[in-house]
């Protein structure tokens, strides 16, 4: 029996001894030795042949599948005037003043319909399912027999995904989250000098490079004389909270975010030791709106209202090696992180994009938009006007009221309108 514990010590310090020369150090320092690079050609090689293997044996399923992801119908997007005017070409308009066609109800039927099948925010909260298969059960719920070399395939991933992905992967994440701990607690019993600061962005950054192969992270950088300065704020698409890491693998920021409970917690006061990072309490420890990676929605205008220069980010995920959307309803922050360490790997493109400036006359609401637009253009996103509370929260009175007023103008006339008004 002694000999066995024996074994045992003696195989974890070889694993972690072999974790601190091959992984550790290297991305404490921001480079890499080769491993992360040889693994993800492996990888990129298998996902492409089985790939082919699935279209070979049902090509008319995966032709289907391609016509179907950009939604479930097909929407008009042209505006409420122009759509209406549509149904009317065959009705003239009267002489003066608006009109009414009982036709107008097709209009508000079809777009009520579209809201109910396929409406543009519900599915923005919900994991993409992807064209072709990534030999993941979670993103493939139909998954059927197609070949015994695919599903030999299949269980050999199960196989290093769980039992040599995920114990080098908590390891990791462990080891990055324990010295994130220490050594921002002990940054902050120094005196506020520039070692301080120096000592907290190293820690920062260290710790967070490694909890980043503790994901197999690929992160490529674009643009990076766009990089945020201090004293500016940046502004990012929010995806997960794996975002943090992202960025902070580039460099240190001061953050903004709720407060939590449990582990994340613990972080969460040990970081605010040594960095000015700002923890606030929501009204409902359920608002938290990450969006999946496929749309960009409204800002909180209260970033974009003290005129401090913007540095947006623009945040883009592969989901072809794993989906990193967080669909905080469904999993918890454990769950989600497990899902995550049991993936192929996280592959994602940042761009730094040029600082922005509120303009003369423009207010925040305006700026923000801007600025959404901005990092929807650049990361390939879908630029919505809804804002993310609604995952959770009716539309608001306002918002009814704008298309309400909108559609008596055209009825009743603008000059009835605005002399009513």
């Amino acid at each position: 029996m002694e000999n066995f514990w024996a074994g045992v010590l003696w195989a974890t310090e070889i694993w972690l001894y072999l974790i601190v020369c091959l992984i550790m150090i290297p991305a404490m320092f921001g480079f890499s030795l080769g491993i992360s690079e040889t693994y993800m050609n492996i990888l990129v090689q298998t996902l492409e042949w089985a790939t082919l293997n699935i279209q070979k044996a049902n090509a008319e399923e995966e032709s289907a599948k391609a016509s179907a992801s950009n939604g479930l119908i097909q929407r008009e997007h042209g505006s409420m005037e122009k759509e209406l005017g549509e149904l009317r070409r065959s009705r003239p308009k009267p002489p003066v003043g608006g009109d009414f066609t009982l036709s107008d109800c097709f209009y508000f039927t079809r777009r009520g319909i579209e809201s109910i099948v396929d409406d543009e925010v519900t599915q923005r909260f919900t994991s993409e399912e992807l064209v072709s298969w990534n030999l993941l059960t979670r993103t493939h719920n139909d998954f059927q027999y197609i070949s015994l070399k695919l599903t030999l395939v299949y269980g050999l991933g199960i196989f290093v995904r769980y039992c040599i992905l995920a114990p080098l992967r908590i390891t990791l994440a462990g080891i990055g989250l324990t010295w994130l701990v220490i050594g921002t607690s002990a940054v902050g019993f120094l005196p506020n000098c520039r070692v301080k600061f120096w000592l907290s962005e190293w820690v920062h950054v260290m710790c967070y490079r490694i909890c980043a192969r503790g994901l197999s992270a690929t992160i490529r950088y674009h643009n990076k004389e766009n990089r945020p300065k201090k004293g500016g704020i940046c502004v990012a698409n929010h995806t997960s909270p794996i975002d943090i890491v992202i960025l902070c693998n580039d460099g240190c920021y001061a953050m903004v975010g709720q407060v939590h409970g449990g582990l994340m917690g613990i972080v969460q006061r040990a970081m605010v030791r040594s960095c000015p990072h700002v923890w606030f309490e929501r009204s409902e420890m359920k608002d938290r709106t990450c969006v999946n990676n496929t749309s960009v929605m409204m800002f909180k205008k209260g970033s974009f209202e003290i005129g401090a220069t913007i540095y947006p980010v623009a945040i883009k995920y592969d989901p072809k090696f794993g989906d990193a959307f967080w669909n905080s309803s469904k999993y918890s922050m454990v769950s989600y992180l497990l899902r995550m360490m049991t993936s192929w790997a996280l592959v994602c493109n940042v761009w730094y994009l040029p600082a922005m400036h509120q303009q003369e006359g423009e207010d925040a609401v305006h700026f923000a938009n801007r600025v959404k637009s901005a990092i929807a253009h650049q990361g390939g996103l879908v630029d919505l006007q809804w804002d993310g509370g609604l995952k959770r929260a009716k539309v608001k009175d306002t918002f009814k009221e704008q298309q309400q007023k909108k559609y008596s103008s055209m009825v009743v006339g603008d000059d009835s309108s605005s002399n009513s008004d």
